[in-house]
């Protein structure tokens, strides 16, 4: 009997399990079916393939038997081609999960420089027709604009009766930098995989934007700007895994 898929399917199947005890420091004891359940709480990853892992675990033990007495396991069934690249799929996703960049890729960020004019950052909402701008101060990003809160800015002085025309052409964009508008933004390594943006979109709901920089310090340049906007274009790119889509 030919047990190759056999043999692949218990390698997949316990480097995932490794993984998971890894990662989540459970118990060398714990039941491959328990150790699922807990990861879902935990993990986005294993939470979306819970039920196939469950119906693997249940599965590795159909394929290997052990006598009483025995030290080795013997091979007592075979998977299908099917199964064994499935599991194998799951697998590069949980200890290899793709990176953010190489689906978003390294993109035109819209920025502007903190001594430049207001009218700066409106022609450069007008040109890039993005929501937020990276601000630099000699090539340290000091924080951001974003066109909301560059609204709210209009706002209060069309109320105060400030001249408008004074205020976009006389203040300096870094005098309306908000270190509290980095409240609603993340910043994150180039690392980062895909799964990572979306559980930072489902933990912070009010969250606008991931900004992507090399090490995921605020400071650096920035890499790319993700947003819920971006969700199909990464859910495409995962399905070149064959991965659910989100």
């Amino acid at each position: 009997m030919d047990i190759s898929n056999a043999a692949r399917f218990l390698q997949s199947y316990n480097r995932i399990e490794a993984q998971l005890k890894l990662l989540h420091n459970a118990r060398s004891a714990m039941n491959f079916t328990d150790l699922v359940k807990k990861c879902s709480d935990e993990d986005i990853t294993v939470r979306r393939y819970a039920a196939e892992l469950i119906d693997y675990g249940k599965l590795r033990n159909a394929i290997v038997h052990r006598a009483a007495g025995a030290a080795d396991e013997t091979v007592i069934a075979v998977p299908c081609d099917d199964v064994v690249q499935t599991i194998e799929f799951i697998e590069a996703l949980i200890c290899r999960p793709p990176r953010l960049i190489d689906a978003i890729k390294v993109k035109k960020i819209a920025s502007v420089f903190a001594d430049k004019p207001i009218l700066t950052a409106v022609e450069a909402f007008r040109e890039y027709r993005q929501k937020t701008l990276i601000v630099y101060d000699h090539g340290v990003m000091v924080g951001v604009i974003n066109s909301y809160g560059l609204y709210a800015e209009i706002e209060a002085r069309v109320r105060s009766g400030a001249d408008l025309t004074s205020f976009f052409t006389d203040t300096l964009c870094r005098e309306i930098v908000h270190e509290s508008e980095m409240e609603k933004y993340r910043i994150m390594s180039q690392d980062a995989t895909v799964f990572e943006i979306f559980v930072a979109f489902e933990e912070k709901k009010d969250l606008l934007a991931v900004i992507v920089t090399e090490n995921g310090v605020f400071g650096e340049k920035a890499l790319s700007i993700v947003t819920p906007s971006d969700f199909p274009r990464i859910n495409r790119f995962l399905e070149t895994y064959n991965a659910k889509p989100f």
